[in-house]
């Protein structure tokens, strides 16, 4: 019962954390226009009067705008947030997370535990249908679930699995199943597991843990990422590669017909994202970020709905770390003590995100408001640099900073040449690069051929794993930096498998202070989810997830009727 007392006492927490998250975290808020430096809460905008004044209508498009072209849609290989964006809308898992982050069904009914946290038995609903009519039964979860850990798929969830019984052995060529995936019957599926992991349940709400069918897997093996069949509320209906996704409305979805007929994604690259807000006014989207320099003024516009919400993201500059001189950690520091990251955050952001300190952003269970960081202090650099033998930066060569943000991008490109002055005022020279094509980009940086790089990341789970163990374990599946520090590994490692909620809590924390110590990235801010939508949309849901993961199948649109998006 102790694995059983604790799950309960976890989900509890992360509940109290993202409802209450101290010092940042706040409820969605969805009003009209305020004054942006008021202190009180803003008065609800008459146009988001409650649903149930007014039933909700079905019909209509909806238009979004996505940044980049998504590489993927299966949801075994997603690999950046454009393609979850979309693929939240197509798949289903057993389990989900609901607005304020706790585990809800899905395509499973209910679940249960034995004692010990090791087998877990998933009762799943009758009658839930793929998009391509069949119905969804136990052993597609155990082909699922076993093509996650098959080698040849190379899914980053891979890692999340290998504690199921017999997974090991099935990733080395051993056995030809995963004997601790097993569907006893049609309608319960059962997964063994070799220790109890903590964030195991949580990591089967969201990204690869969504169930396919096997036919429409193996008759299109690698398009199937182009022609994705899930169990979803919306189906995939056009992939007008580089230019718009269109998918359109599940009829026979287990939780009834979504009210949209159709959600139309715009891909906009980032040489064209400054087009957004006009294309919102323009009628031509639904919703919109907003950007930078009008957010005073879009935000007191009362003809649009503003959502604000802090999400669990962060932005970074990162160092690989086997490239010289940054294999050293004192020229690490160096650098990140030279960023006035309180500047940024001011100056170019207007405040809209927090200054970055640590890995784990607020409204992560484990945040610790307490850790020091390593402040802005130049004098501190130009020491440490001497320490490493670079003395006022002599010996370094120029430091390629590589973006994959478009020159149009103001506020990033106005951020990257305040880093190289940043970094130019202690003597090191920084040649800001792009490559704004985004699978491009991200297979460099992968591949490590990057020695400083922006990047973003964005949790799929409030717990600490999602950053600290996927981002800064030496076996991290996005350990991009290639750091490596036995003592993290140890702690992190304890903290996966220990049962006592604050005991995991400070072995978390104790890793994430080495990890800031040992500098492997810049945090330059924690991010928030703030948007307008036009009046008459209706349902929004944001949760702490942020964008991704919006259930589009509760939005509606007040006095619509179906239409064909325009050119």
């Amino acid at each position: 019962m102790r694995f059983v007392r604790w799950y309960f006492v976890y989900l509890l927490c992360l509940l109290l954390v993202v409802l209450g998250a101290p010092l940042f975290q706040e409820p969605l808020a969805i009003h009209g226009a305020h004054p942006a430096s008021a202190e009180a809460p803003p008065t609800p905008h008459p146009l988001t009067r409650p649903s149930e004044v007014q039933p909700p209508q079905s019909g209509g498009t909806y238009r979004r705008a996505l940044i980049h072209n998504p590489a993927t849609l299966d949801p075994a290989t997603l690999s950046d947030i454009y393609g979850r964006t979309v693929a939240q809308q197509i798949y289903d898992g057993l389990v989900q997370f609901d607005e304020a982050l706790a585990i809800r069904p899905a395509i499973a009914s209910s679940w249960k535990s034995s004692r010990d946290g090791l087998v877990w038995t998933f009762h799943l609903r009758r009658g839930v249908k793929f998009h391509n009519g069949r119905e969804v039964t136990a052993d597609d979860f155990v082909y699922s679930f076993t093509r996650i850990l098959d080698p040849k798929v190379g899914s980053g969830a891979a890692e999340v699995f290998l504690r199921v019984q017999g997974a090991k052995e099935f990733t080395q060529g051993r056995t030809p199943n995963v004997r601790g995936l097993q569907a006893p019957d049609r309608y319960t599926f059962k997964i063994t597991l070799t220790e109890s992991s903590t964030p195991f349940v949580s990591a089967l709400a969201v990204g690869a843990a969504m169930v396919v069918p096997r036919e429409a897997v193996e008759e299109m093996g690698k398009e199937f990422g182009r022609r994705p069949v899930g169990t979803g509320p919306f189906r995939l209906k056009v992939w007008d590669w580089g230019k718009e996704l269109i998918l359109e409305a599940n009829p026979d979805y287990f939780a009834g017909r979504p009210y949209l007929d159709e959600i139309v994604y715009r891909i906009y690259p980032p040489e064209r994202r400054g087009n957004i807000l006009a294309d919102l006014k323009a009628g031509l989207l639904e919703d919109a970020p907003i950007p930078v320099k009008e957010r005073r003024q879009v935000i007191g516009d009362k003809t649009l709905q503003y959502v604000r919400r802090p999400i669990l993201g962060i932005r970074f500059f990162a160092f690989n770390t086997k490239v010289k001189p940054l294999d050293n950690p004192l020229v690490r520091q160096a650098l990140v003590h030279a960023v006035d990251r309180k500047w940024i955050s001011h100056e170019i952001y207007g405040d809209l995100y927090l200054p970055g300190v640590g890995v784990l952003p607020p409204g992560t269970y484990g945040y610790d408001p307490k850790l020091p960081g390593l402040e802005y202090d130049p004098e501190k650099a130009r020491t440490l640099l001497a320490k490493a033998g670079f003395a006022n930066g002599k010996g370094i060569r120029p430091l390629q900073l590589w973006s994959a943000v478009a020159s149009s991008m103001e506020e990033f490109v106005a951020e990257e040449q305040a880093v190289a002055k940043f970094l130019g005022v202690i003597g090191v020279e920084v040649d800001l690069k792009r490559d704004t094509n985004w699978p491009t980009y991200k297979a460099s940086v992968y591949d490590g051929r990057f020695p400083m790089w922006r990047y973003s990341w964005y949790a799929d789970t409030p717990d600490p794993y999602s950053f600290l163990h996927l981002l800064f374990h030496s076996k991290g599946p996005h350990n991009t930096t290639k750091y490596r520090n036995p003592d993290v590994d140890a702690l992190l490692d304890r903290a996966e498998k220990e049962a006592d909620y604050f005991a995991r809590v400070r072995l978390y924390q104790r890793a994430e202070r080495i990890i800031v110590r040992d500098a492997p990235v810049i945090v330059l801010g924690y991010y928030t989810f703030e948007h307008v939508f036009q009046p008459y949309v209706r349902g929004i849901q944001v949760s702490a997830l942020g964008e991704r993961y919006i259930p589009m199948r509760h939005i509606w649109l007040e006095n619509t009727r179906p239409h064909t998006p325009p050119k």
